[in-house]
């Protein structure tokens, strides 16, 4: 049913990505499907990395971590964004339809105040991708 899932990694906040991953992992499994993690970083330094080549150095480096742990292969596609925090959601929609992904797993937070004024990335992605989306909670 899938042959691609593409799954967006924060490397600043890790942790409340694990259910997420965990959710691709099971699909890629049951389905045979390529793995893919994506993130988007900035031109400048920022608190992960110094510039986007150690940024993708260190996506690749988390899912080579992930990849030994859950027994998948996984492969990433790191972008660099003048304003990451507001071309986030662009850039992930172009790395989905880049990968030729077919699911997107995305991490999702509880609802708060702020989403009513600001969107969520997954609500975003769910809206918009001409793919599927999965929103993890």
């Amino acid at each position: 049913m899938y042959s691609n899932i593409v799954v967006p990694v924060d490397l600043a906040h890790p942790d409340p990505l694990d259910k997420a991953l965990a959710t691709a992992t099971d699909l890629a499994r049951h389905y045979g499907a390529t793995l893919t993690y994506v993130s988007v970083t900035a031109e400048t330094p920022t608190a992960v990395a110094h510039n986007p080549r150690e940024f993708g150095e260190k996506l690749a480096a988390f899912a080579r971590k992930r990849s030994e742990a859950d027994g998948v292969a996984i492969d990433t596609k790191a972008y660099t964004a003048t304003d990451p925090t507001i071309d986030v959601d662009r850039y992930l929609l172009r790395a989905a339809e880049d990968t030729n992904a077919d699911l997107v797993v995305v991490a999702s937070h509880k609802p708060g105040l702020a989403d009513y004024f600001w969107g969520s990335h997954g609500g975003k992605l769910a809206g918009h991708a001409p793919m599927s989306v999965f929103v993890v909670r």
